[in-house]
């Protein structure tokens, strides 16, 4: 197996690059198991959240390297990377958008469009071992995997500026730091500290997930008026569902609400 799925337990899955998925993860033959592996996590009625972390000294690295030089070799350098970005680029719009909570263990280098499938997880936890780095420039790249809409959100533009075009690679202090990263735990508590997040974030109803993570992601295309019109229709909407409900017994009854059932 080169991508491994494990139940932690409390409506929680771990899904796991091992071996090639976490070294050549962006290949033909590895990417599209990424991608059903993640799918079928998003999908699944028991679960509430995921968490996706790598094998050994690798979270994701990114391209096979291998694999462009011989596209080079037989002109079908552009098409390889269609295929790659045709399976990537919805699979992120599809995190993105699920009231499933995703958060990266990082266990290892994240690079290139592992970068990106980390990014694009609702929170990363990092071990003392891991590392980012975008990779392109050196490659002659430009970036993809939304690294570039993702990254400035996160730590700003001109960090992001020098990120890119110096072509750094950041340790684990350096991630959480420019707030890359949200947490820096000792390597043996990866995941449980993951696991123990993807608890804590994904407990609320699912409407609420959904249009919290929709509403963070659109505020920076929105003037203030058109945000609040916006706000307005989804919390209305929310006012319909059995969340709310629950919501509102449990503060009359002074007790912790449960979303379980929803």
């Amino acid at each position: 197996m080169t991508v491994e799925f494990s139940d932690l337990g409390n409506g929680i899955g771990l899904i796991r690059f091992s071996g090639h998925s976490a070294t050549q993860s962006f290949s033909r033959e590895f990417l599209p198991q990424i991608a059903k592996a993640i799918d079928q996590g998003l999908t699944n009625p028991d679960l509430r959240a995921l968490v996706l972390t790598g094998e050994g000294k690798f979270f994701s690295a990114g391209a096979d390297i291998n694999a462009f030089a011989q596209a080079i070799k037989e002109n079908d350098a552009p098409q390889l990377i269609r295929d790659l970005t045709g399976v990537l680029h919805p699979l992120l719009i599809r995190m993105r958008q699920s009231p499933k909570i995703t958060i990266a263990a990082i266990n290892g280098a994240c690079a290139g469009g592992g970068l990106g499938l980390a990014l694009a997880c609702d929170a990363r936890i990092a071990s003392s071992k891991a590392k980012m780095a975008a990779s392109y420039s050196g490659m002659g790249l430009s970036p993809d995997g939304g690294t570039t809409w993702l990254l400035p959100r996160l730590v700003g533009d001109q960090v992001s500026r020098r990120f890119f075009f110096e072509n750094e690679i950041w340790d684990a202090e350096q991630c959480v730091s420019v707030g890359a990263v949200d947490a820096l735990v000792e390597d043996e508590r990866l995941i449980e500290s993951a696991s123990e997040m993807a608890k804590r974030w994904s407990q609320w109803g699912n409407h609420t997930k959904e249009a919290t993570k929709h509403l963070l992601d659109i505020q920076s295309v929105h003037d203030f008026e058109t945000h609040l019109k916006h706000e307005r229709t989804l919390i209305e909407a929310a006012g319909t569902t059995e969340a709310f409900k629950e919501g509102v017994a449990a503060f009359i009854e002074k007790r912790k609400p449960n979303f379980q059932s929803e």
